[in-house]
């Protein structure tokens, strides 16, 4: 088994090389945000759909579009209003009046990398749209699917403070996202460098520094990171204490509605796997699974009236749970 880590090991070397150069190209626009880059890396080499909240002015929309500027790609970019349909995202079918044929016209979600600005603001049926083109990979245009490119990843934001004119979005919609990251504020020194660089004028280049292919190449290498059983039996742990406290000595039970889906645990060991990646290792540590728990589990534990009414949030949920279980 130590033979077969060195070898992963070497191609994880190998093939996380592009990794310092993405962040260095993101780095020539945003400042600080290391968590957010580092977070928007790891849904990239797993595959997974990343939900980003936090107030306006935190850079979202810019590391998004910057990220895929530094990517060989096809991005787009969609403003979610609440007059948004369903043939605005994915497409429709048009009246050739000439021949008497519909010919398809394919929507903007036919690309690699999709930003949904705002995605609480469209309606159930444009949300209900986005969920198959996220868990399916296939959007349905009339009586066609339409398989969707890969790499294939939906970035999206919300603002959590203005809920006016907003929709909630849907507890299965939210189970399909891999992480959702809670951004907050950058530090005066940061601040100092943001107001510095972008009161000079003159547009930042970012150079394309990788390929899709270049990713579906790392996401197999990332795949063969090694997770050993004790691992496995911690992540095992951490989602089961979402649903049985008790068994773990945890006095949180009331506290929970619903625990973490099996959804939690796939996560969690593949977020863990993209995370060593990154990292540089090609085994998988119990450091890895902290880093990323908080943003696998705090959209996937709903909490109970009671939590609410004691101002007890998911998040705080999360950290007795990593407090509790035992670390292999």
């Amino acid at each position: 088994m130590h033979q077969d880590i060195k070898e992963i090991q070497k191609k994880v070397e190998k093939e996380s090389v592009f990794i310092k150069q993405l962040t260095s190209e993101i780095g020539k626009v945003i400042v600080g945000q290391k968590y957010l880059v580092e977070r928007l890396l790891v849904g990239l080499l797993a595959d997974g759909h990343i939900l980003i909240e936090g107030v306006p002015g935190l850079a979202k929309t810019l590391s998004v579009r910057t990220l895929s500027s530094a990517i060989q790609t096809k991005f787009q970019r969609i403003q979610f209003t609440p007059d948004l349909l369903p043939a605005d995202l994915i497409g429709t079918m048009i009246y050739n009046p000439q021949n008497g044929d519909f010919t398809t016209k394919k929507g903007p979600i036919f690309a690699n990398l999709i930003l949904a600005d705002e995605i609480n603001r469209a309606p159930a049926k444009v949300q209900s749209a986005l969920l198959e083109a996220m868990q399916e990979r296939q959007v349905t245009i009339g009586d066609k699917t339409f398989k969707l490119n890969e790499p294939f990843l939906v970035l999206a934001t919300q603002n959590p403070i203005e809920q006016e004119g907003t929709y909630p979005l849907p507890e299965a919609q939210i189970d399909r996202f891999m992480l959702k990251l809670s951004i907050g504020y950058p530090d005066r020194k940061e601040e100092s460098e943001i107001m510095e660089r972008f009161t000079h004028g003159g547009k930042i280049e970012i150079n394309e520094v990788i390929t899709p292919e270049d990713i579906l190449k790392a996401r197999q290498v990332a795949n063969q990171v090694y997770v050993d059983e004790k691992i496995k039996e911690y992540i095992l742990n951490i989602v089961f204490a979402t649903r049985d406290p008790e068994a773990y000595g945890l006095k949180i039970k009331d506290l929970i509605a619903y625990g973490a889906s099996p959804r939690a645990s796939i996560y969690l060991n593949l977020a863990s796997k993209a995370h060593a990646f990154i990292k540089g290792r090609g085994y998988v540590t119990p450091e890895d699974i902290k880093s990323v728990g908080m943003d696998v589990l705090r959209h996937r534990i709903i909490v109970s009236y009671e939590a609410e009414a004691e101002e007890i949030t998911s998040e705080d949920l999360v950290r007795m749970i990593f407090d509790q279980i035992e670390v292999p």
